[in-house]
């Protein structure tokens, strides 16, 4: 197991918590989408993850992780190339395998024409795939990925699964947060699904599906279902 996430209360104030009773995980070779409407607690659940909410009951345990956020996180006058440097001297790996590595994802991503520039200066798509390359150049046994579609063109999107599946084949776990449900559906192999800051179903999409009663339903569809269980059973 390379994630194991088990939340009682948790929150920015104290007494005021946000998510109650949060309990999943992430295994090897495994991508989970975690899913929900809008403030439903889906950062709040990846922050506490990532230990920046200080308030918090429970425990997350995490293998070493590679951080994609969905906004990208950029200190000023520093070249691509500068980031790929600095990245390197803080890893334990041999120094040709990294670069080797850097140039094909600098390719893949379409940015090797602009590995002298400064990134802050880049467009919200372009920033993007600099979190992308910085993150897979970690090559890390566990992803933790905060809505990785945002801003990118799709021919972007579709090197971000590819590159999303090279790692889980490589025995990655992968936590994806999405929006973008019919992307879940395709890549996903189970889901997580938040709502009101709980954990209101989580399974496959055959089990998910059969919880819903749609037999042939999409994610979308079955989670219109299941969240609007939920509300009702909060009026």
């Amino acid at each position: 197991m390379l994630l194991s996430v088990a939340i009682h209360e948790a929150g920015y104030d104290v007494g005021s918590p946000i998510l109650k009773d949060i309990h999943f995980s992430v295994n090897e070779g495994e991508l989970v989408g975690l899913i929900g409407p809008n403030g439903a607690g889906k950062s709040t659940t990846i922050k506490s993850i990532l230990g920046t909410v200080k308030n918090i009951k429970g425990s997350c345990q995490a293998a070493d992780y590679a951080y994609i956020p969905e906004r990208p996180l950029l200190y000023e006058r520093m070249t691509l190339w500068e980031y790929i440097e600095f990245l390197l001297t803080t890893l334990d790996t041999d120094e040709k395998t990294y670069m080797d590595l850097a140039h094909k994802l600098l390719e893949r991503f379409q940015l090797s024409h602009v590995i002298h520039q400064y990134p802050e200066n880049f467009s919200k798509g372009m920033q993007q795939k600099v979190m992308l390359i910085l993150a897979f150049l970690r090559q890390a046994r566990l992803y933790i990925v905060d809505e990785p579609f945002m801003g990118l063109d799709p021919r972007a999107v579709k090197r971000l699964l590819q590159s999303l599946r090279l790692a889980k084949d490589g025995g990655a776990g992968i936590l994806m947060s999405t929006h973008v449900l019919d992307t879940a559906e395709r890549i996903c192999d189970r889901f997580v699904l938040i709502s009101r800051g709980q954990v209101i179903f989580q399974g496959t999409l055959a089990e998910i599906r059969t919880r819903s009663g749609l037999k042939d339903g999409s994610l979308l569809d079955c989670f219109d279902v299941l969240t609007e269980e939920e509300s009702d059973v909060g009026k």
